[in-house]
């Protein structure tokens, strides 16, 4: 098992568990890809380096089926999932209680209620669906199709369709915003109903110490099968790993072409090197002598922040990801887990986490502008920083080399990408027993390990799933 990131720990579960004798290597010296925390400004406190807050971590099937629980994992919900501050000091909030969010939607919670109630109750039918790769036949096809009639849309013009408050439109705006993509790109409203949806089933959680502890635990239940795993092991050629088989990879298209060498054929070569990565995200971490101090107090109850605005203002942000531009006022996604957590900061201080999209492999320092954003809706945010961490896409792929470009994606989630992902041998690859089951295959980013479980299925099978 070439990385240890969600997706490469699950696999290497998967495959002990049915009595292979397995080895993790990771090029780190720490496990977790994805899924790590360190004190990246001072002493005491404690940040996450990429993901934060996990829906899709406790509504992974994968996870359901390991003890993770008794190897550690202990999951913390806020009061509220997501507040998203507005101009005039109110928010609009998403709460797991589906009569509470729909009640502060006013004119527009008979239409949220209609579109929503059913993904939210058949969450667990739905995800396994989702989260499987797309060529195969589902097993509930209708209630896939419902959702498939929503989520194909683009976000921006739907929401204006279908909402017509301000509030109403920018929640469901800053949802649509985690897809990486134009708010009127197709399918970019997908992200907009999963998420809510996921709130109102199982709620967007943390994890009790920060992100590291889903892999500390993913990593203790698979030693616990009788698994190894090497640190400060880079992988340069699958040639170091002798006759191992079967050989996955939680690596994305470019490094696996680095790894194979003269092995792969020319034509799938051709295929992965065309593959094509989404834009980068700019992060900024701060330590803080006290709570953001928000305007609007449903802020402070929430462990996830969108801070944009309205629709419209998300959307003109979203757009300059093609590179043409940088958006002034960039759609930043923050999480503020010490406020739950108290074990992330030392005691009566903080620690708060916000990306924004940017182009690929951008250069820009957007953290003047992101700090910015914070305070137009926090005044006095600022006078609260004890220190910083700001990360360009580069400095993320140095972290972790999965994020190319600093795309948390694992590739760019356009329709044209995420049926056949990267190729269509989706895990597989022309060499025998070698598979790769990174984010860049089906279903794709998030902390979730599904890449890694259909993958290592696939490996077991003794041939490729296509």
């Amino acid at each position: 098992m070439i990385g240890s990131g969600p997706n490469g720990l699950t696999a290497a579960i998967v495959l002990a568990q049915a009595g292979l004798r397995t080895t993790v290597y990771e090029a780190q010296p720490t496990i977790g890809g994805g899924a790590r925390s360190a004190e990246l400004t001072l002493p005491g406190f404690v940040h996450d380096v990429c993901s934060a807050v996990h829906p899709w971590a406790v509504s992974s099937p994968a996870f359901a089926g390991f003890p993770l629980a008794e190897h550690g994992l202990e999951w913390i919900h806020p009061p509220l999932p997501l507040a998203h501050p507005l101009d005039d000091g109110s928010a609009a909030i998403l709460a797991m209680s589906l009569d509470e969010t729909c009640a502060r939607l006013g004119a527009d919670g008979a239409r949220y209620r209609r579109a929503m109630a059913p993904l939210a109750r058949r969450w667990r039918e739905l995800v396994p669906m989702i989260e499987a790769p797309l060529l195969r036949w589902p097993a509930h096809p209708w209630l896939l199709a419902r959702f498939g009639a929503l989520a194909i849309w683009p976000a921006a013009p739907l929401a204006r369709r279908l909402f017509r408050t301000p509030a109403a439109r920018a929640l469901f705006a800053g949802n649509a915003a985690h897809s990486v993509l134009p708010l009127e790109a197709l399918a970019s409203a997908a992200f907009g109903w999963v998420l809510a949806a996921a709130a109102h089933a199982v709620g967007w959680p943390i994890p009790r110490g920060g992100a590291q502890a889903i892999a500390n635990a993913l990593a203790s239940y698979f030693e616990s099968l009788g698994g190894r795993i090497v640190t400060n092991a880079r992988i340069q050629s699958l040639d170091e790993l002798g006759d191992a088989s079967p050989i996955l990879c939680d690596v994305t298209p470019r490094q696996f072409v680095a790894m194979a060498g003269d092995r792969l054929p020319d034509r799938f070569r051709r295929q992965l090197e065309a593959y094509r990565y989404g834009p980068g995200v700019f992060k900024v971490d701060w330590a803080l002598r006290a709570p953001i101090p928000w305007k609007a107090a449903e802020c402070a109850r929430a462990g996830t922040v969108h801070v944009g605005g309205s629709l419209d203002e998300i959307a003109a942000s979203e757009r300059t990801i093609d590179g043409t531009a940088l958006s002034e006022r960039p759609f930043v996604l923050l999480a503020q887990p010490s406020l739950f957590d108290p074990s992330r900061a030392p005691a009566g201080q903080h620690t708060a986490w916000a990306y924004c999209h940017v182009p690929h492999a951008c250069t820009a320092d957007m953290t003047e502008r992101i700090e910015t954003q914070v305070e137009r809706f926090a005044p006095g945010f600022r006078a609260g920083i004890l220190a910083r961490s700001s990360m360009t896409p580069a400095d993320l792929e140095r972290h972790n080399a999965n994020l190319i470009g600093g795309d948390i994606t694992g590739g760019a989630q356009d329709l044209r990408q995420l049926v056949l992902r990267p190729t269509r041998l989706l895990y597989g690859t022309p060499l025998d027993g070698v598979y790769l089951c990174s984010s860049s295959t089906p279903p794709g980013g998030a902390v979730h390990g599904m890449c890694g479980f259909h993958a290592a299925r696939a490996a077991l099978g003794g041939r490729n799933p296509a």
